[in-house]
């Protein structure tokens, strides 16, 4: 949360002339309520429900840029469903500016009411050794998205080279 995910992967949608899609919006289309009317109605348990359903249909269909929630890596089955289907790429910035981003708007249930840096850290705590299992990972955070898409991209290409060597070697 907090490191750009929707607007560095709509720029990067865009670098490599595919569609776009953020989790988010399309759990909301496919509930017909906000991200924080589901978890206040609902709970994250039903959220994340959702939102396994949501990728998983995205998945299937064509190639995209997806730009997933926090959480969505942590359920073991849509975790083994990304690394399947996608190549998947962690955001990776420093929680003390993550901290500074989220505590501008007040619309992410996970931190409402609490200090961001507190709640950010325990989550990164749980969070991290799944997110260390994307298949690149690229650190963002003070540079601006444009730079992000670019680094996302040169590491995105390194990536399939070398799954491309990997599978032709005999």
């Amino acid at each position: 949360m907090g490191v750009g995910k929707s607007s560095v992967g709509r720029r990067l949608a865009n670098r490599l002339r595919l569609p776009f899609a953020d989790g988010d919006v399309e759990i909301e289309s496919a509930a017909g309520m906000t991200v924080s009317e589901i978890f206040a109605a609902l709970g994250e348990d039903e959220f994340r429900a959702g939102e396994a359903r949501v990728i998983r249909r995205l998945l299937e269909g064509p190639p995209l840029v997806l730009a997933t929630g926090g959480g969505a890596m942590m359920n073991p089955e849509t975790r083994a469903l990304l690394k399947a289907r996608a190549d998947t790429v962690w955001l990776r910035a420093d929680l003390k500016v993550i901290a500074e981003r989220v505590a501008r708007r007040d619309t992410r249930p996970l931190l409402r009411g609490k200090d961001p840096l507190t709640v950010l850290t325990d989550l990164a705590e749980v969070r991290y050794p799944i997110y260390g299992q994307a298949d690149v990972t690229v650190d963002v955070g003070q540079g601006s998205h444009g730079q992000a898409v670019d680094s996302i991209h040169r590491t995105l290409r390194r990536h399939w080279r070398e799954r491309r060597r990997t599978e032709t070697k005999p």
